[in-house]
């Protein structure tokens, strides 16, 4: 037999026939030319998976894995129970077991991987659980991201932040980060001398996304202390809020542009060009822009004040770059254009200061006295509470009607925002009852219907 295969081996190597080590070689070496230095650092290192003690220890990773499903979702069920039962706790405990609840699997999966990792170390050759080593090493970081990503609140940020952290922590800690730069180092497009690469484009958002979010700490934290500083008005406040998270959000990105090497100078021409475009496209939304800056600058509207536009009456909440939040009495939230604002007809009850004057209307029979009549209603004005006694209620008479003299009560008040209609009510409520004591009448047209003699109407009577 031995015979027999020798000369069909010779055969072979006469026809120019390949032995199966020889064909790997040649597959390698192929597929390395085709993906170049990143394809062969690939290539070795699945070659290095499957080597027998390799394959052993991702047969344990995945065992350990399923396992740890297992139990998470066990310990998940026991833990939620447990959270449902305490009460009082501040919220920030509550959300912090809750993260941690979400992510059980993952802990536990690390935990076996370190238990395993430090056991096959002591009892066996290093090399034998390096794997594990490398892979605990990746789960652990992994959890920390979990952690460090689940304080962005927008959720399309965050998942793309924990989507790139994971894969930035797993090739750092296989060693393809070198390699996967230089992969996307080639991927580049190139405009004469200006070169565009993935690697280049990925750097610019890590980088502006980095300082946009300590752009927004800093933002969050100095408008809190400016809105807290009662020596500046309402409306600079706004102002320089406005002003500052502008300059940081520009600089952030710009900073972040010239990070990673693009030239501004050429964004600088361009930006001006589509500027003097959108300027023709957007005049409304430039015009709201500056008549925002305006209305913060010359302080005729500030947050707080109450305020009168055609049909609408309330009071501001916010003053936006674009519009100004308006809520009325019945919780309806208007949103006001800062044009309209600027051109418009505007009634601000509280300007330079809270108090407002009201006037009700009302008479009573020429058989009252009318001397009488006035101090009942300015009594009966000052017992209801929001009515001011320091500016006292004054109350004349304006004309002689038809059935009754007419008067005019007129009061102050220092909270606009607590409605108008409602004091009104309250105080011609405090006139019926005062007037009802006093035994003061108010009259009503009356019509006295005659039927004449000879009339129709007067011959079917008497039928």
């Amino acid at each position: 037999m031995q015979g027999a295969a020798r000369p069909c081996q010779a055969a072979r190597k006469r026809e120019g026939a390949l032995d199966p080590a020889q064909l790997s070689d040649q597959l390698s070496n192929q597929l390395t030319g085709i993906l170049g230095d990143t394809g062969g650092d690939m290539l070795s290192f699945l070659q290095g998976l499957l080597r027998r003690w390799n394959l052993y220890q991702i047969v344990i990773s995945a065992a350990a894995l399923i396992i740890a499903l297992v139990l998470g979702r066990t310990l998940s069920t026991h833990m939620r129970g447990w959270m449902r039962s305490l009460e009082g706790r501040p919220k920030w405990q509550l959300r912090a077991l809750l993260a941690v609840e979400k992510r059980l699997a993952l802990i536990v999966w690390a935990l076996l991987l370190w238990a395993t990792y430090l056991v096959m170390h002591e009892i066996t050759w290093p090399s034998r659980s390096y794997l594990i080593g490398i892979l605990a090493k990746v789960v652990s970081a992994w959890i920390g991201v979990e952690f460090v990503v689940h304080l962005i609140r927008n959720r399309a940020l965050r998942r793309l932040s924990r989507w790139g952290l994971w894969a930035y922590v797993t090739l750092y800690f296989f060693g393809g980060l070198d390699s996967a730069a230089s992969f996307l180092d080639n991927l580049a497009i190139s405009f004469g001398t200006f070169r565009l690469s993935a690697l280049s484009v990925l750097k610019a958002l890590v980088v502006t996304g980095l300082l946009f979010t300590f752009a927004r700490l800093i933002s969050g934290q100095t408008s809190t202390r400016i809105r807290r500083n009662e020596d500046i008005s309402p409306s600079m406040r706004e102002l320089i809020i406005k002003g500052v998270q502008v300059s940081l959000y520009g600089a952030a990105f710009f900073i972040g542009l010239k990070a990673v090497g693009f030239d501004l100078t050429g964004l600088a021409v361009l930006s001006g060009a589509i500027g003097v475009g959108l300027g023709f496209g957007l005049q409304k939304v430039v015009s709201n822009l500056v008549s925002g800056v305006i209305i913060l600058l010359d302080k005729s509207i500030k947050p707080g004040d109450v305020i009168s536009l055609g049909e609408t009456f309330g009071w501001i909440n916010t003053l936006g770059a674009r519009y100004a939040s308006i809520t009325t009495r019945d919780g309806k939230e208007f949103l006001i254009p800062n044009e309209d604002l600027i051109t418009g007809q505007v009634v601000n009850w509280s300007h330079t200061n809270d108090f407002v004057r009201l006037d009700i209307y009302f008479g009573t029979a020429y058989g009252d006295d009318p001397h009488k009549v006035r101090e009942i209603a300015i009594e009966a004005a000052k017992s209801v509470d929001r009515v001011l006694t320091s500016k006292p209620p004054v109350c004349h008479i304006v004309g002689f009607g038809d059935s009754s003299v007419d008067y005019i009560l007129r009061f102050w008040i220092t909270d606009p925002t607590g409605g108008l209609t409602n004091v009104r009510g309250n105080v011609y409520l405090a006139l019926w009852d005062a007037f009802k004591a006093h035994e003061i009448s108010i009259p009503f047209p009356q019509r006295e219907v005659r039927v004449l003699e000879g009339s129709s109407l007067s011959t079917k009577a008497l039928d």
